[in-house]
């Protein structure tokens, strides 16, 4: 432990400054659960106390849940908030404001933005470039010091485009691309193995009738055989030179985990079968599955249930993916359903810094950054209390 803080000398000036203390709460730590108090000193946790008592000054967190901040590593929320209707354009600022606010609020302190880079130019229904000047303007409003928590990029690598190449060249490693994610979405496999579930998605999401989705279906399949395999090997090199962790998306055979691990990565977004989830296993690769998986009870896609490879000891991460609100209570609902509290909230702090190479938050103890979530109970609901982001308070 570090040298105790005088908490007599907390007034609020100290606590603006980053100097408080965080008392009468059930801290949450990697492997147990103590009641105590917390002091953070100079933007970081100073020392951790097993304590009964409630200091003078200290903030009273009545038997709360205390525990570290929150880390999203694949979130779509941004793309909403620029879009959040079919070709409705809203201006980027507000909506990177109103993004972060949001993360903000539900205990998010670090997230990875996840932006398509990957192009199809034309026709109905396709994708367009944006990643770059978006990520461009995410970081002037962090350079303006205006954004509540900490953002990385997470770039997800369309193999099935025309324009990834040339879109990944735009980035370098100066840009906080934190990761990279091989994605494969050419329909009959891996996320859309049924088709019928693609057309639903896309029918939805893009207004097709049923000849335009069969031409979409066709121009994806051209797209894939054409550039597929040099996209991919791209994208291996381009994580690379971003010094960016390269993660799978929706592995569904052990063959492609194979072929995953032959490119170096550690992190498995989302398998869709035990199978590949068992395969990941094997080749110690952390394995993330979407926190509305657990809540639904299941895949909206059809695939494996979290809630399966939970009780099977084949998921280590969680992630908000289109939910933001949905990463803490999914958690809860782990630690329900594991009996084990410490382990749940691990696969949203500690296990996804491990997997992204963050070694000073994820974990509530001396030295690391003050990221804190204070929440308490509703039934079965978290409540989010309180949210401090390197010890300022941003929720």
């Amino acid at each position: 432990m570090n040298s105790p803080v005088s908490f007599k000398s907390l007034t609020p000036s100290s606590i603006a400054q980053g100097q408080f203390c965080l008392a009468n709460a059930q801290i949450v730590l990697e492997d147990q659960v103590i009641a105590g108090a917390l002091r953070v000193q100079d933007g970081v946790i100073s020392e951790i106390e097993e304590t009964d008592l409630i200091p003078d000054g200290a903030m009273d967190c009545k038997g709360d849940y205390l525990i570290p901040g929150l880390i999203e590593l694949h979130t779509d929320n941004l793309e909403r908030h620029i879009q959040p209707r079919p070709s409705v354009d809203w201006p980027h600022d507000a909506a990177i404001l109103a993004h972060d606010a949001e993360l903000a609020s539900v205990g998010i302190t670090t997230v990875f933005d996840a932006m398509r880079v990957g192009s199809i130019p034309s026709g109905k229904g396709n994708y367009v470039k944006y990643a770059r000047q978006l990520s461009k303007e995410l970081w002037q409003l962090r350079e303006k010091n205006v954004l509540k928590i900490s953002h990385f990029l997470h770039l997800r690598a369309e193999v099935c485009s025309e324009t990834l190449a040339d879109e990944l060249s735009e980035f370098s490693a100066e840009d906080r691309v934190g990761i990279v994610s091989l994605m494969d979405h050419t329909p009959g496999q891996r996320q859309f193995r049924d088709i019928s579930k693609l057309k639903t998605y896309v029918a939805s999401k893009r207004g097709m009738n049923d000849q335009e989705f069969e031409e979409h279906v066709q121009k994806l399949l051209t797209l894939r055989e054409t550039f597929g395999d040099l996209h991919e090997r791209k994208t291996v090199e381009e994580a690379r030179r971003f010094g960016a962790v390269l993660a799978s998306h929706d592995d569904t055979t052990s063959e492609q985990v194979e072929t995953s691990a032959s490119h170096g990565i550690h992190l498995a977004e989302f398998p869709t079968t035990v199978e590949a989830a068992e395969a990941c296993r094997t080749n110690n690769i952390a394995i993330m599955m979407g926190a509305p998986n657990i809540i639904r009870g299941g895949s909206h896609s059809g695939n494996v249930s979290a809630l399966d490879l939970a009780d099977k000891d084949l998921l280590d991460i969680i992630s908000s993916d289109y939910v933001p609100a949905a990463l803490l209570l999914s958690a809860f609902r782990l630690a329900d359903r594991w009996d084990d509290i410490p382990r749940a909230i691990r696969t949203v702090t500690a296990n996804p810094a491990d997997a992204t190479g963050l070694t000073d938050r994820g974990r509530l103890k001396p030295g690391m950054r003050a990221d804190l979530v204070r929440v308490s109970a509703l039934g079965t609901t978290p409540v989010v209390r309180g949210v401090w982001s390197q010890a300022r308070q941003v929720g």
